[in-house]
């Protein structure tokens, strides 16, 4: 039974992943930049920019893409438009974990 769903970006979701499915572990690692404490450090600084257009699937998406530029970043939000201040302040973000 789901009693909560939730996005989580790759680095995240190694904690649910138990040490018996070591192979998947190993995937994720591979194709990620942050481990579990890092990305969990990441979405809360994200979080903390209130945002309203940023939600939990964008969050997630940033953490895993790690955006370098708006050209980037606007390939992650495609629903809505982001202003130049709003991309800034993710983008400043993303720099503190590179």
């Amino acid at each position: 039974m789901i009693i909560k769903s939730n996005s989580l970006s790759a680095a995240e979701s190694q904690r649910y992943i138990g040490k018996d499915q070591e192979a998947i572990s190993h995937f994720i690692k591979k194709f990620t930049k942050l481990n579990v404490k890092q990305a969990k450090d990441f979405r809360e600084k994200l979080e903390a920019l209130n945002l309203i257009k940023m939600n939990n699937n964008y969050i997630s998406k940033v953490i895993d893409i790690m955006p370098s530029n708006s050209e980037e970043l606007n390939k992650i939000f495609t629903d809505v438009s982001l202003d130049e201040n709003e991309a800034n302040k993710i983008l400043d973000t993303v720099k503190q974990f590179e």
